[in-house]
């Protein structure tokens, strides 16, 4: 019996949960046609596989229709929702994992422009910042309905097979209640905090109607807004109490704050450069003051603070669910003694800043995540033994390495620089990036692990190449900055990357061009604004840094707002000039007849990558295959056509074909790589 407090079994009820760890309820917004079909279906089964104890489905299944789905949630308001729901569970509880689901009604946390054009509703009109709807102020015949509506929904969720459910109650409906910021409700569900709880006891009252006592039911839920006339923690904690007391609630599941802008949702889900588990005293709080049932998941991406979690008593069940996206076999890692070769989640973010922009969850630096149909989570081994060369050990060229060496394939690997990282190594200069590097040190130490070949400090010519008689080439060489942008003063700028790197100083009035939008130019505007500098950042879009996302942007205006930065959207920097003040940039603008003047002593400019190709083209005649990609058998998942005897195969991935992301680059190597 291993003494691993992670390890231990846990009695929810009449369900024995194998260890404690689990994965809270998240929505990666795989469903088709609001059903968990089969490729939602493929990625809780991976984790399943790999000995999680819990995963939780839907973050949020909907209840009604006038809840919805803006992140392509699961539409638990129909019936053939059933089916779906069960074939998961039954695939999961194979393996002896649990299933459970989170149900919600949104509230005003949605849109009254998707689906049914049906109103939004809340207990107030109050609008939420993040989703910008005006709702209408409930009536009693919503309240009776949304309630009826719960009570269908977990129904359901029983005949699905599903273990349990959990009601949301943080930013949607539940919660909205609570709050005295936004329930403006006279009479029986407004006014004391016994009004504002009405409607979830009488929503838990009306489920266990019809699911009985022994199916599971916890509340996810804010125990304290962390807002000025918000809730407090004094009434999370006798929210607690009163849920605990109900009789009819098994579990707590608690957070800490609000998700009603962008910034209250990043301190709620910190991203990468935030303080590890920033919540987890308050869980344990909740926790010793009830005596109940504790959940809690928040930025608890290591094994170490995980246990800590457990052993000291602050929680029952610790949710890794970011970490699961990373590596879904976390648990099987940790039974087989290999922890030291689990991939490390990075807090990049990347999985819920798509989601909130209508995406689909992926993980930055697993791309099998979510293509669990198509991709691999473990590598199989070739048939035949090959010898791969790889040039360039950023991101990409790190992950075609080791995919080949798991295959089994002779890989020797070409870098000019001293040290491997690539572009990661650039964004790892921000302190508050450093994480990144994760990224490369994970990939390093898997190849040395396997036996690959390093041959930094070299810059690989073609014959170089030739000379380890190699089967496959795989160019992943990247890209140099792109700054002739201008029509006149090109030799007058100076690139982002100049300014991150240390190699530019920067100067004291400071124009900061940005047509990439991406993650360079604002590291770059941390850089020139803690030195002093007066910087404006200067965009030709309607808003500026698209790439950045929601919550990865409010680290960035924490740090840049306090400094001297401004931000200017839809100006065009046309051209620089050297005049007596220093230098003079002229600027216009994409919708026309506007022409403006900046006398400054600075200009970066921020434009993306081109190509570092040279060597892909020198070897291009020579390859077998001319450099060509089959593009269907790519999509497919099927091998590239086979070479010739003697003959080799040349590739290109990452930005040696485009300026893309690291989680392009890495997705480029893994579904090429993995049939060679």
């Amino acid at each position: 019996m291993s003494k691993d407090p992670l390890l231990q079994p846990y009695q929810l009820k009449h369900l024995t949960l194998k260890n404690r760890i689990m994965a809270t309820s998240h929505e990666p917004a795989y469903p088709e046609d609001g059903m968990p079909k089969a490729r939602y279906r493929a990625y809780h089964v991976e984790r399943a596989k790999a000995g999680l104890a819990l995963t939780m489905t839907a973050g949020s299944a909907t209840v009604s229709r006038d809840s919805p789905p803006v992140f392509n949630n699961i539409l638990a308001y129909r019936d053939d929702v059933v089916p779906w729901l069960k074939d998961l569970t039954d695939a999961c509880h194979e393996h002896g994992t649990a299933v459970m689901i989170q149900l919600t009604h949104l509230g005003r946390r949605t849109s009254w422009s998707k689906a049914d054009w049906l109103p939004v509703v809340s207990p107030s009109h109050h609008r939420e910042a993040s989703h910008r709807s005006f709702p209408k102020k409930m009536e009693d015949w919503d309240i009776d309905r949304i309630i009826r509506d719960y009570a269908d929904a977990a129904e359901r969720m029983q005949a699905g097979g599903m273990d349990g459910i959990e009601l949301q109650a943080y930013g949607h409906l539940m919660d909205q209640f609570w709050s005295p910021l936004t329930n403006e409700l006279e009479g029986p569900y407004g006014g004391s905090l016994d009004n504002r709880l009405r409607f979830t006891f009488d929503v838990l009252s009306a489920i266990r109607a019809r699911v009985g006592s022994e199916f599971i039911v916890g509340v996810r839920y804010t125990a304290d807004e962390c807002l000025p006339g918000g809730l407090t923690r004094a009434d999370g904690l006798d929210i607690s109490h009163r849920l605990k007391d109900s009789g009819m609630v098994d579990f707590l599941n608690v957070i800490r704050g609000h998700i009603d802008t962008d910034a209250g949702l990043t301190d709620v889900i910190p991203v990468q450069g935030m303080r590890n588990a920033p919540h987890l005293d308050f869980a344990g709080e909740v926790r010793a003051a009830t005596g109940f049932p504790t959940f809690h998941a928040a930025k608890i991406p290591d094994l170490a603070t995980a246990r800590y979690a457990i052993e000291s008593g602050k929680l029952d069940m610790v949710g890794m669910t970011r970490a699961h996206m990373a590596d879904p076999h976390i648990v099987r890692k940790i039974l087989q003694g290999r922890e030291e070769s689990i991939r490390p989640c990075v807090g990049a973010n990347f999985c819920l800043d798509r989601i909130y922009q209508g995406g689909e969850a992926y993980c930055i630096h697993n791309a099998a995540t979510g293509r669990e149909l198509t991709m691999p989570h473990d590598i199989e081994p070739a048939t035949v033994k090959r010898k791969v060369v790889v040039v360039g050990t950023g991101p990409a060229g790190l992950e075609a390495a080791r995919v080949a060496a798991e295959r089994g394939h002779e890989v020797v690997v070409f870098e000019a620089a001293a040290n491997p990282g690539g572009q990661i190594r650039l964004t790892a200069q921000s302190e508050r990036r450093r994480e990144m590097m994760s990224i490369i040190d994970w990939r390093m130490e898997q190849c040395q692990e396997m036996g690959v070949v390093f041959r930094f400090n070299t810059w690989a010519e073609a014959e170089d190449v030739l000379a380890e008689q190699p089967d496959e080439v795989i160019i992943a060489t990247g890209g140099l900055p792109h700054t002739d942008v201008l029509s006149e003063g090109n030799e007058l700028v100076v690139s982002s990357w100049d300014i991150i790197a240390g190699d530019v100083k920067p100067g004291k009035n400071v124009l900061l061009f940005d047509d990439a939008g991406d993650h360079a130019a604002l590291q770059a505007a941390e850089v020139l604004a803690a030195s002093g500098a007066k910087v404006e950042v200067m965009t030709p879009d309607r808003s500026f840094a698209p790439e950045v996302m929601a919550m990865n942007l409010v680290p960035y205006m924490r740090s840049l707002q306090p400094l001297d930065v401004t931000f200017t959207v839809t100006f065009r920097l046309h051209s620089v000039v050297r005049d007596q003040a220093g230098l003079l940039a002229r600027v216009g603008s994409d919708y026309g007849g506007v022409i403006k003047e900046r006398h400054i002593d600075q200009v970066v400019v921020n434009h993306g990558t081109l190509p570092l190709d040279e060597l892909y083209f020198d070897l291009k005649v020579q390859s077998a295959n001319k450099g060509e990609v089959d593009y269907d058998a790519l999509i497919a998942g099927r091998p590239q056509p086979a070479a010739p005897d003697g003959q080799f195969r040349l590739f290109r991935i990452g930005d040696a074909v485009s300026a893309r992301n690291t989680h392009a680059a890495i997705y480029d190597a893994l579904r090429l790589v993995k049939d060679i």
